[in-house]
């Protein structure tokens, strides 16, 4: 695994439990569901689009290092949605 998908797994970690404290949530739920979301999606990523697309570009470095951030890119944007949908969701309960 990259260093960026590394670190981007872990500021989903944290931008959860951020979020859920400040919303008055359970934090660890959220973390739980962030992190899971995050990964599923790395995943996914990984083994459609990358496994694809690397045997295209197997002699150029550069190409390959582009492509294989992919997966951290897209589960970043997955993150995205599944926390637009837990404040949703959050917000019925209150209303």
């Amino acid at each position: 695994m990259l260093l960026l998908a590394k670190f981007a797994g872990i500021a989903v970690i944290v931008w959860f439990y951020l979020t859920a404290k400040e919303k008055g949530e359970n934090p660890v739920k959220w973390v739980i569901i962030g992190v899971m979301g995050y990964w599923i999606a790395w995943w996914a990523i990984h083994l459609t689009v990358v496994a694809a697309l690397t045997g295209l570009f197997a002699k150029n470095f550069t190409a390959i290092f582009i492509i294989a951030q992919l997966p951290a890119l897209g589960a970043i944007a997955a993150t995205f949605f599944v926390r637009k949908k837990l404040l949703a969701d959050a917000a019925k309960e209150i209303g």
